[in-house]
């Protein structure tokens, strides 16, 4: 079980590490191959670009919305870690020109090893509204 378990959540982090390298390069055919059909996105109501992102296209939709708004922000891996079939990533969301914006991003896993869920935690919210642009 525990070898199982271990190999399960080394599936998870490499699909996860993918995920951020497809994303980053704009290889959006390799990212939504890694995304549940029925993949939900959930950012917070007090966000700019809050609110439930649903299906394949949900991180795309939220990415063409969400890095202009931050002027096209670099993201900064500080930690990752596993468990079941959840990934945790500790990151910085860089705006140019502002203060980096700490965030933790929680990756939930189908057994079929697809991304089926995307819940970012902001340290302050308020920081991401002033990175903003009115």
């Amino acid at each position: 079980m525990a070898n199982q378990q271990l190999s399960r959540e080394q599936r998870n982090k490499a699909v996860a590490a993918a995920l951020y390298e497809a994303t980053s390069s704009g290889n959006w055919a390799a990212a939504e191959s890694m995304l549940s059909e029925d993949l939900v996105i959930t950012e917070a109501d007090s966000l700019p670009f809050g609110g439930v992102y649903r299906g394949r296209g949900a991180l795309r939709e939220l990415y063409d919305r969400v890095l202009p708004m931050l002027g096209n922000a670099e993201i900064s891996v500080k930690g990752i870690t596993a468990g079941g079939e959840y990934v945790i990533y500790v990151l910085e969301l860089v705006p140019r020109g502002r203060p980096p914006i700490p965030l933790v991003e929680l990756f939930r896993f189908d057994d079929d090893g697809k991304v089926a869920e995307i819940r970012p935690y902001y340290f302050n919210s308020d920081q991401v509204k002033a990175a903003v642009p009115a």
